[in-house]
């Protein structure tokens, strides 16, 4: 009987499977660190316990997307051990902060599945909930992935595409209990840029760029304990390269927006997000965002703002796709989130 796991291949999944993952993480001081050593990270209220209490809450938590990062990584054994590539995400939200102590753990279900006209792999989506060690949902999210089928003969599975929301209304988002931006510091969170100063519309280019590196790229990627062959065995795609991480182009990109978006300080929801093109070790990743939308909320001093956030190898800012309505070559990523900002 065989003792190693080879991951889950598309006809192995069903419609309804719930997977409890395995190894939960207690994370603590030292994620925080190795994320900002990762990234160019330096959002006030995750680099300051002080700036926190200023803002309501017991202490600066987790960065949303190392949060994200843990999360994830724990359903990366059981959903995409075998993937050719994570497609997308919507209704993703971030429902409790995590803090230092805090441990995470994961459990999705299968809520959709839909075979390829070629037959060689399929689509699998899944529900993935992180919940800490009170049983609370800290992250809620659905993401789709397409998997590589070990029988090419295995019959497909009845189509099932879940209908999903395009955007998290603003009453669904959550507010930290106690988050209150009425004294906020501008000086100290480094632009004067409030809810206010946003029009919709209105796109950011946000200048700076961060060139890829191996070393890097596969630190993160066993920082979150992401085990997908296709980032970490060269020989496991036929172009010979190893794939960056996903996650990893939306944190870069995400610290990158500082310049421009210092105060979209917390991450809540996530409305949808594609992975346009393939990112390999040596390319150049810039970003700038477009304002979707705003909205008041009932915390004082928080406005809610929905921020489009592109990432690019190349090229001019702002051209997201062709006449075909494809993506540009040189588009890395697109995502649609809801930051919280001080108004």
């Amino acid at each position: 009987m065989a003792k190693t796991n080879p991951g889950r291949f598309f006809e192995d999944y069903k419609l309804g499977d719930v997977i409890a993952h395995a190894v939960p993480r207690t994370v603590g001081e030292g994620e925080r660190a190795l994320y900002h050593a990762l990234y160019p990270a330096r959002h006030a209220l995750y680099s300051s316990d002080e700036f926190a209490r200023d803002c309501g809450l017991a202490e600066s938590p987790l960065d949303d997307l190392a949060a994200f990062h843990v999360v994830f990584g724990k359903t990366v054994p059981d959903v995409s051990l075998n993937a050719v590539a994570n497609l997308g995400y919507a209704e993703g939200k971030w429902l409790q902060p995590v803090y230092p102590g805090d441990t995470l753990r994961s459990v999705s279900e299968v809520i959709g599945l839909k075979q390829n006209s070629n037959g060689k792999s399929g689509v699998v989506y899944v529900r993935t909930r992180g919940m800490n060690q009170l049983g609370e949902v800290v992250l809620d999210y659905v993401r789709w992935v397409m998997v590589r089928k070990r029988d090419l003969d295995a019959p497909a599975p009845e189509t099932v595409i879940p209908e999903l929301k395009k955007v998290i209304p603003v009453e669904d988002l959550v507010i930290p209990e106690g988050l209150d931006f009425s004294n906020y510091d501008f000086t100290l969170a480094g632009e004067p840029h409030r809810w206010g100063d946003y029009e919709v519309g209105e796109k950011i280019d946000h200048v700076d760029g961060v060139t890829i590196e191996e070393a890097e790229h596969m630190m993160a990627t066993r920082l979150w304990q992401n085990t997908a062959k296709v980032h970490f065995d060269a020989t496991f795609r036929p172009d010979g390269q190893r794939l960056i991480y996903g996650g990893h182009v939306i944190s870069m990109a995400r610290a990158l927006s500082f310049n421009g978006l210092a105060n979209a300080q917390m991450i809540v929801g996530l409305n949808g997000g594609a992975h346009a093109n393939p990112c390999f070790s040596g390319l150049t990743v810039k970003a700038w965002s477009e304002v979707l939308d705003k909205a008041e909320t009932s915390a004082p001093g928080v406005g809610a703002i929905r921020l489009r956030l592109v990432a690019t190898s190349g090229g001019e800012p702002f051209r997201l796709k062709g006449e075909d309505g494809k993506y540009l070559p040189e588009v890395l990523l697109d995502i649609d989130y809801w930051a919280l900002m001080p108004m």
